[in-house]
């Protein structure tokens, strides 16, 4: 019942004008709002603290471990309950949970004296504040948390944006792959661009799969996040396709970083987890030359151990070579634009790009 109970918050947090907090609260509430973007764990682990303190009244929600005395797991409510509902409604949210930030999982109570570094220190203060109100009683939590969805649907709402659509499929490869690139390498000047290159393979994917005899009675995994770090992913890669119990063929995408051999260590670990068939790493970047027989080696050594063959290839390479197979590339493209558009994790300025390089290259 947990997710039905912080769905109906969410649903009633469109209008607050009937909330009535003091002006210390609601500064410190708009401080962490306009940050749900770039501090989506502290942002996360409040609401989660606030949806326990309703559900569990008696709860000091500080103590947010089981392992501290009189404490609960606030990283498994967060896992189970918010953090998937939150995704849902198309917000800003974390991979799994708030508690991978690791400024927030210090085994210590989220009191005066906690002494994990939340930056900027403002944002320390205002969390500890905020956590220390929402812990007062179930009223100011309900309060709390409906002022902080509030945050969240206006947030999504200034980052909704409709991108236009190709209408025809009189579309240069040479062109797409300069629109790919321009958006792909764009200086933003936040987070989030790495992100891009993984849509694309998604979208291309999503018609390979259904073109390709290699691909017959395979499915495509529905698109993960791109913020959990290697190590905490429990995916095989930014794209999978999957053929009953087995990851078929993975795909792993770097923007701007060369593969070198500590990649291919890394692929190992998720080729032996997984039992992968085929593994594609590709970078927009060559490696370097002295990698280049590590490299190879590695890819010798996986397909002779664990019958996985590993393709090292550059990105726009690749792309251009599955642009050739596929009967439809206005298919891919607008795929590609759908994908951009209702992606929680980017920020508005990489959906307007997308749509200013659309109407630039393609509706003149």
């Amino acid at each position: 019942m947990s997710k039905e109970i912080f769905q109906s918050y969410i649903n009633d947090s469109h209008d607050i004008t009937n909330i009535s907090l003091n002006e210390t609260i609601l500064k410190d509430i708009a401080f962490i709002t306009t940050r749900i973007a770039t501090n989506k764990g502290v942002c996360t682990v409040l609401v989660t603290l606030a949806v326990y303190k309703v559900l569990n009244p008696n709860q000091d929600i500080r103590k947010h471990q089981d392992s501290m005395v009189d404490g609960f797991s606030g990283r498994s409510f967060d896992t189970k309950y918010i953090t998937p509902v939150l995704a849902t409604n198309g917000f800003n949210a974390m991979s799994e949970s708030g508690w991978l930030t690791r400024s927030l999982e210090q085994p210590l109570p989220y009191d005066k004296d906690y002494p994990g570094k939340i930056n900027p220190p403002d944002l320390k203060k205002a969390f500890l504040n905020l956590v220390e109100e929402i812990n007062q009683s179930k009223e100011n939590a309900e309060k709390i948390l409906q002022v902080l969805l509030h945050g969240y649907i206006k947030h999504a709402e200034i980052n909704k944006i409709v991108i236009h659509r190709i209408e025809n499929n009189d579309i240069e490869i040479s062109k797409l792959i300069f629109l790919l690139r321009q958006h792909f390498e764009y200086r933003y000047l936040n987070h989030g661009a790495s992100k891009l290159p993984m849509l694309a393979f998604y979208a291309m994917y999503f018609i390979l799969v259904k073109e390709m005899e290699r691909y017959a009675g395979t499915q495509l995994k529905d698109l993960g996040s791109h913020t959990a770090p290697d190590d905490n992913s429990n995916s095989a890669g930014d794209v999978e396709v999957i053929k009953g119990e087995i990851v078929f063929e993975a795909v792993e995408v770097k923007l701007d970083k060369p593969i070198t051999p500590q990649f291919l260590m890394v692929a190992l670990k998720k080729i032996q987890k997984f039992k992968i068939q085929r593994y594609y790493i590709l970078s927009g970047k060559p490696p370097k030359p002295e990698d280049i027989d590590e490299i190879n080696s590695l890819i010798f050594e996986i397909d002779q151990k664990y019958g996985c063959h590993v393709i090292v290839n550059g990105l726009y390479e690749t792309l251009k070579y599955y642009l050739r197979l596929i009967s439809n590339v206005q298919e891919f493209l607008n795929k590609y634009i759908e994908l951009v558009e209702g992606d929680s994790e980017l920020n508005l300025n990489h959906k307007q790009k997308l749509s200013e390089l659309i109407v630039l290259l393609f509706k003149s």
